[in-house]
């Protein structure tokens, strides 16, 4: 498959394009790949990335349109752990690098890792276990 030309500059359509190749690779990917087709039916699919680009287009070109709580929306997915997190940003990372210029794509790189460490960190983080463990006092 060739490689497209990497765009010059994060438009509607060049995210777009970006997240049909991004969430492409992340439908076969058989780690992270499972875990969307157990939530996302097949005729589901264009409903959830049209949210999925409403979101980075709020992100990243600041249009406001998304308006869920993306916290919210992963935090009901059983079996979800932050190796799954690590595996989405690596495709996410990859893609970006054949998308965009390498200014542009680590700019949107770095708002991923922000935000997927954010999501890790309400997902993953238990203040309650702080100090629970046998050397606690």
């Amino acid at each position: 498959m060739a490689q497209a030309e990497p765009i010059a500059e994060p438009t509607e359509a060049a995210l777009a394009a970006f997240l049909d190749a991004f969430y492409a690779k992340v439908r076969r990917d058989p780690l992270i790949g499972p875990v969307f087709a157990a939530r996302i039916a097949e005729a589901d699919w264009p409903h959830h990335m049209a949210r999925v680009t409403d979101f980075w287009s709020s992100v990243l070109l600041r249009t406001g349109r998304y308006q869920g709580n993306p916290f919210g929306r992963h935090r009901g997915i059983a079996g979800l752990a932050p190796n799954h997190f690590d595996r989405w940003l690596a495709l996410f990372e990859a893609t970006a690098a054949e998308s965009f210029p390498p200014e542009i794509g680590r700019e949107i790189v770095g708002r991923a890792h922000r935000i997927g460490d954010s999501l890790k960190a309400g997902l993953f983080f238990r203040p309650e276990r702080r100090g629970a463990g046998p050397d606690a006092s």
